[in-house]
């Protein structure tokens, strides 16, 4: 494969040797990676509404440190990932994908215990969308995805302006952190076979972020009922979306991914307003109608050019 951009390769899909055997009827792998995207955006925002809860108890790095071992050694056990027959620049992948794994979680817990969780999905989600514009092959993806930033806007714009600036920085730090996890996402999942690349990140970002958590937490990350949270933490906000994630980025394209993940401030809404009782505005309702709109349309400009690219292998 000849060198490419962050963004030019954001814009194809992952490709496996199994999935260049193993093919799809037309249509149906696109729409099972569609229906993964936002079956892995509900389960992560209504886990970050339950890991809110724990925050009083175990602290944001505690919170970050039990999410992401926990679901490190459900993985690892899992998956069983190889670790032999690797190449150097496989290991520089799923280390640079860890790292991004292990900071996007710690800066964006670090941000919701500042700001409240539906402006810090506002502003966390702006990574993947600049990632969407940059790496868009279309023009009429760039309107889906103008379309979807207006409704971001439009979601956060009665709290932005009394949000702190450190919540705030550390939301858009996550957000770039996120757009980084898309991209290294792809490349793992091009270069290993079936959740290893995943499972060995998420001992990457473990070891990132369980020393900070012990410092900040302590013992208080051992009693039963952290521990209990923790794992319902980490099964619904790190094990179950990232895998959807993986496997939904070997059906769709990049580009597509990042646009559906836009709906993330629409599902944050909802499970604040479920979860931690935050109620809904006008605005915030038409917010959610300009993102599923936005969202709707990208699918279908998504879906005719992946279907234009498996024409062409």
């Amino acid at each position: 494969m000849a060198e490419t951009t962050p963004a030019a390769l954001a814009a194809q899909p992952a490709v496996t040797p199994t999935s260049r055997t193993t093919v799809a009827p037309p249509g149906a792998g696109s729409l099972t990676g569609i229906a993964m995207v936002l079956a892995g955006t509900v389960s992560v925002q209504f886990g970050s509404a339950v890991a809110a809860l724990l925050f009083p108890r175990a602290g944001a790095f505690g919170v970050v440190a039990l999410r992401v071992t926990l679901a490190a050694l459900l993985l690892t056990a899992v998956c069983r990932p190889r670790l032999r027959g690797h190449s150097r620049s496989d290991w520089a992948v799923v280390t640079a994908f860890g790292v991004a794994l292990g900071g996007m979680n710690l800066l964006f817990y670090q941000a919701i215990e500042r700001i409240p969780l539906g402006p810090a999905v506002t502003l966390e989600v702006l990574g993947p969308l600049a990632l969407s514009v940059v790496g868009a092959r279309r023009a009429l993806s760039l309107v889906w995805a103008a379309l979807a930033l207006a409704g971001v806007a439009l979601l956060g714009h009665e709290g932005f302006a009394e949000l702190s600036p450190a919540g705030v920085a550390l939301a858009l730090g996550a957000g770039a952190m996120w757009a980084a996890y898309i991209v290294l996402n792809a490349r793992a999942g091009a270069r290993f076979a079936r959740l290893d690349g995943l499972a060995l990140a998420m001992a990457v970002a473990a070891l990132l972020s369980l020393p900070l958590g012990i410092g900040s937490a302590g013992t208080a990350l051992l009693q039963p009922s952290v521990l209990g949270l923790g794992a319902a933490v980490a099964l619904l906000s790190s094990g179950l979306p990232y895998t959807l994630e993986l496997l939904a980025l070997r059906r769709i394209p990049a580009p597509t991914f990042a646009v559906l993940m836009s709906l993330a401030p629409a599902i944050a809404a909802l499970a604040g307003l479920l979860v931690l009782d935050q109620g809904l505005s006008l605005p915030q309702c038409l917010a959610v109608a300009l993102v599923v709109a936005a969202s709707a349309g990208a699918v279908r400009t998504g879906r005719r050019g992946a279907g234009d690219g498996d024409r062409g292998r």
